[in-house]
């Protein structure tokens, strides 16, 4: 049995209740094959494979606040540091239901690969909370948040672990995690990022992914051939990433059909208007279900349904596992030629096998929406140097880092033999270095 096949099944052995983190072993660990293969003796006697699926430490630990009622509730906080050879520990904390150590080791896990490929010094890791901050008045966001950062705040550090925001995790809650943890430890550092522009936040970090997500698919498509110039998009979901590919997709002279929420999704054949779904979202904190009322002519849908749309460039920007074989096979039949992720792990590993084997070009999300990590790298960056850099600087850093990725990933890709596969060229590029790292380190 090859190493790779050893580890995946002492892995499904031991995290059997954890689908999703297994997922994305299995889909790193696979694409990997050609690099273990030719080091295999070497890595399976430092147990490299073992140690890097394995986090450093996971921390579980109880959050009780009390409601506008006086009633105390109880929630669950997660942070799980994965993996710091190359820098502190970095990554989101998300405050969704669905919140469990299964999902927290799997962002935590694509986050190490991830931040590696942005060239810049730093570590994964992933936290979050099964509370949801939807319906939640500010006082009780506040209360939930401080009573987390209470906790949290034994295990983090400028140069220890960064969290940032994530699913449910804004600048109103990075805003009230930042003043506790101010308060616990009488220090201004930068512990966290996504913060406001007035206490050490930086520019562009509300568009980062969005952009980002643009500026590695632009270079995806003119390396081979294509231009985002007059193209037709389908974007799924309406928070940040989502609103910011949008934008950024229309800057660059794209048309932009479809976007949806938890409950929907609209497509407006003429083009998006994207005020209106800045205020419904960002301002009304609303439902899509209200884009009618701006655009009469638009459609709206119940449930699901976005990638039935026909569309030059598809762009899941929701959440994991949205974009399932029968979509893949919709996007295909309606003569899709690009698909780039903007959530994390939104393709389900069928959808993306099927997407490759026929001709579609694919970015896997570990690469293609590194542009929020990146800016929340460098936000840390400005904190150190207590500088603030302008709008333009950030951007242009921003747009040169991910053209460097995807530039990464086309070159890994070439040298193992498996050209244009960028799954299996950003999972080798983001490795390799990593797995540098912890060699030289040792055991």
């Amino acid at each position: 049995m090859s190493y790779v096949d050893e580890v995946l099944a002492k892995l499904k052995q031991k995290n059997a209740a954890e689908p999703e983190f297994l997922q994305a072993a299995e889909e790193v660990l696979n694409s990997l094959r050609p690099v273990i293969d030719r080091n295999e003796e070497l890595y399976r006697r430092e147990a490299l494979l073992e140690r890097i699926t394995e986090p450093d430490r996971q921390f579980k630990f109880k959050v009780t606040w009390v409601d506008d009622k006086g009633q105390t509730q109880v929630n669950t906080g997660y942070r799980i540091q994965f993996n710091n050879a190359i820098g502190p520990y970095k990554g989101g904390l998300r405050l969704h239901p669905s919140v469990y150590t299964g999902i927290i080791k799997f962002l935590g896990f694509e986050q190490i690969f991830k931040n590696s490929l942005t060239g810049l010094p730093i570590g994964g890791g992933k936290g979050g909370s099964d509370f949801d901050p939807k319906g939640k008045s500010d006082r009780e966001v506040m209360a939930f948040c401080q009573s987390f950062m209470t906790e949290l705040s034994k295990y983090i550090g400028a140069d220890i672990d960064v969290p940032a925001g994530d699913i449910g995790t804004g600048a109103r809650e990075i805003g009230y995690m930042f003043g506790q943890y101010k308060r616990l430890t009488n220090s201004f550092e930068g512990v966290l990022t996504g913060k406001g522009l007035t206490y050490g936040g930086s520019l562009v970090r509300t568009q980062a992914t969005g952009y980002g997500l643009l500026y590695f698919t632009d270079a995806m498509l003119k390396h081979n051939g294509y231009s985002l110039d007059s193209k037709t998009i389908a974007i799924s979901g309406a928070g940040n990433v989502a609103i910011y590919a949008a934008e950024k997709a229309m800057q660059l002279g794209a048309k932009v059909v479809t976007m949806s929420d938890s409950t929907g999704w609209i497509y407006d054949a003429e083009g998006l208007d994207l005020d209106a779904v800045k205020e419904i979202k960002e301002v009304k904190r609303a439902r899509l279900s209200e884009y009618k009322n701006y655009r009469p002519n638009a459609e709206y849908h119940e449930g699901k349904g976005v990638w039935s749309v026909k569309c030059d460039v598809a762009l899941p920007c929701a959440t994991q596992n949205e974009l399932n074989l029968d979509d893949a096979k919709a996007l295909v039949a309606n003569g899709c030629i690009a698909v780039a992720e903007g959530a994390n792990m939104p393709t389900t590993l069928e959808a993306t096998e099927y997407l490759q084997k026929n001709g579609i070009l694919f970015a896997p999300g570990k690469a293609a929406n590194a542009g929020g990590v990146a800016t929340s790298a460098l936000e840390m960056s400005q904190n150190s140097e207590r500088l603030s850099w302008t709008f333009e600087e950030v951007d242009q850093k921003l747009k040169q880092i991910m053209t460097d990725i995807f530039a990464k990933a086309a070159e890994a890709a070439d040298r193992y033999d498996v050209p244009g596969d960028y799954v299996a060229g950003a999972n080798i590029a983001g490795f390799e270095k990593v797995a540098n790292a912890m060699l030289a380190q040792g055991v």
